[in-house]
Parts: structure tokens; C-alpha cells; sequence
């Protein structure tokens, strides 16, 4: 029988997971890239200058232009959510390496989180 390739993928390490976002800042590096990848673009009027609101759970971007303000985690499964980025990757990374699926007993257990939470 042959192997079956896609089985056999290499996958992403635990240690190695945690190198790479293992902090709610690298979570925030990272997520900011992933939307945009070119740099911030106001979702109203698609300005690229913007500043940093300070003094928030998640990142918070006002644009210059039209002084909207957008969440880093807004539009997202994670929109009005208090866990830090670095439980949301967590999260993540288990169910997507769980060959046959996680429950959310197991999910709550394994980050601590309340059941509903998982």
C-alpha cells in the first residue's frame, strides 16, 4: 500500500508554535499582517495613515483621514472577545492539529477557559 503523502505532512511542533506566537504582541504581529499585508487601510475610507490607540485589550487603529476607529480583532470570529490573541492561536492550533476533532471539554481543560468560553 502507499503511503498516503498528505498524512504524512509536516506539521507545525508545539515548541515550535509557541516560538512563533507564544505572546499576545507576536499574536498581534501576526494577525496584523494576515489583514493587511500591504499595511492598515481604513475599511471606511481605505486611508493608510492611522494611529494607535493605547491602553486596550487588542490593538485599536483611528484613522487620520476619517478618524474611524477598527479594532485589529474587528470582523473577525474574535470581534468582542476579552481573551488575550495568544488563547484565540492556541485555540486554534489545537483544533486544527486534533486529527478527529477537540471537544469543548477538552478544549476548556487544555486553556483554562470556562466551558461556554470553549
Amino acid at each position: 500500500m502507499a503511503m498516503n503523502r498528505i498524512q504524512f505532512q509536516p506539521g507545525l511542533s508545539m515548541p515550535a508554535f509557541l516560538k512563533l506566537y507564544g505572546t499576545d504582541a507576536q499574536c498581534a504581529v501576526a494577525l496584523e499582517q494576515a489583514r493587511w499585508p500591504v499595511g492598515f487601510h481604513c475599511p471606511r475610507c481605505d486611508g493608510a495613515a492611522y494611529t494607535r490607540v493605547r491602553g486596550r485589550t487588542h490593538p485599536l487603529f483611528q484613522c487620520q483621514a476619517c478618524r474611524h476607529q477598527t479594532s485589529l480583532i474587528a470582523g473577525t470570529v474574535m470581534q468582542g472577545t476579552k481573551l488575550p490573541l495568544s488563547v484565540w492561536f492556541l485555540a486554534i492550533y489545537l483544533i486544527s492539529q486534533a486529527k478527529t476533532g477537540l471537544s469543548a471539554l477538552a478544549l476548556m481543560r487544555q486553556l483554562g477557559v470556562s466551558y461556554p468560553t470553549a
